[in-house]
């Protein structure tokens, strides 16, 4: 006579499958912690201290952060982000958003073709694309003034301190259109079909159908981009950093708060400054994106 399996506990197996969840995770958690939280913490508490000739790191409460606001170099980088955002975020995600729905279509030849070429300036580290076009716009050696001259016309300063910001727009709308585009052409590839078909059939062409389906349909996804590319230009540092070696005239130490932040505490020898700076930003963006996000959840409540 056989003996029947012996079945353990409910109890003791939701144990077994905690503890294997826990290894699992604990590893994540370690490595977050030390090379996230502690770094962060560590930039909180140094933003509270000052350091002095006489006395050395003295405890300075909030001096730094008062400091911070009343600075016309931190001001006047977070209004040249703030443009920048103003004018390269909604020029960016148009040319997302139609790329994405041109690929969708199906009617573009080549599609799978298309869709790489689009992405790989995003594969592209932000140091080489911004020395790739640094050589661009040069004004002696640049292949936009050779091509210029080579036609008889006077070549653009792309490197002025007026043009500047226009040429770093264009360096971060060619790295990031086609990693936005991809997030949002896989949201459209999650829409179910039959709604393009019934919208065919009621005599909904293309356009209609992109702009009465498609765009509601991926309205999460058009923001989770509004949102990180909100986050990515007030974290512009690699393209100005590098313009600077090339246009030093153009691009002042203080072009964004980043790069003040960075000269700040590398050289001037400012860390408790610089720390400050920091974190004033990341609250910055953190109310931004925050009122981005209520904004759109009560235009859809709305709705």
């Amino acid at each position: 006579m056989t003996s029947l399996p012996v079945r353990r506990p409910a109890s003791s197996v939701r144990r077994g499958q905690t503890r294997a969840a826990w290894l699992l995770v604990i590893p994540f958690i370690v490595v977050f912690a030390a090379m996230f939280i502690v770094p962060l913490v560590y930039s909180a508490y140094l933003s509270l201290f000052t350091s002095r000739l006489v006395g050395g790191e003295v405890f300075d409460g909030f001096a730094n952060y008062t400091r911070a606001l009343q600075d016309p170099s931190f001001w006047a980088g977070l209004r040249r982000v703030s443009l920048f955002l103003f004018i390269q975020v909604p020029i960016g995600l148009a040319a997302s958003i139609f790329f994405a729905l041109a690929l969708d279509s199906g009617r573009v030849r080549g599609g799978k073709a298309a869709r790489l070429l689009i992405f790989v300036p995003y594969a592209i580290p932000s140091v080489v694309a911004a020395l790739m076009w640094g050589y661009l716009y040069g004004a002696d050696f640049g292949l936009i003034t050779q091509v210029f001259e080579r036609v008889g016309l006077q070549a653009p300063n792309l490197l002025s301190p007026h043009t500047v910001l226009g040429s770093t727009m264009n360096v971060v709308c060619w790295e990031f259109i086609g990693y936005n585009m991809i997030v949002l052409f896989a949201a459209l590839r999650s829409v179910p079909t039959e709604l393009y078909e019934a919208a065919e059939i009621d005599g909904a062409g293309q356009w209609r159908i992109a702009w009465s389906i498609k765009l509601p349909a991926i309205r999460p996804a058009i923001l989770l981009t509004i949102i990180f590319s909100i986050i990515g230009s007030f974290q512009l540092f690699n393209e100005p950093n590098l313009l600077f070696n090339i246009a030093p005239n153009a691009i002042g130490t203080d072009f964004t708060p980043n790069l003040y932040a960075y000269n700040v505490a590398f050289k001037n020898q400012e860390v408790n400054y610089a720390a400050a700076i920091a974190f004033l930003l990341g609250i910055i963006i953190m109310i931004v994106s925050f009122a981005v996000q209520t904004a759109s959840s009560r235009r859809e409540r709305s709705r």
